[in-house]
């Protein structure tokens, strides 16, 4: 399974923009993006969803007996 954290930074790198730039298009703080790319465990799922909408995607709430079934 793919991390956050290389997920946004491969597909950011992917449309060859900056750091800078990414988080200006996506609406989140530089900051943000930066706490996304390093690994960052305490994040804000709002802005994470903003990050992530960029590629189409959406972080949500899974049940883990979902996933086994």
């Amino acid at each position: 399974m793919t991390r956050l954290a290389d997920f946004v930074k491969k597909r950011r790198k992917e449309v060859n923009l900056t750091q800078e730039e990414f988080a200006e298009r996506a609406g989140v703080a530089l900051t943000v993006l930066r706490k996304i790319e390093q690994g960052k465990t305490n994040l804000n799922m709002e802005k994470v969803n903003l990050i992530l909408k960029m590629f189409g995607h959406e972080l949500a709430p899974v049940n883990s007996k979902e996933l086994i079934e």
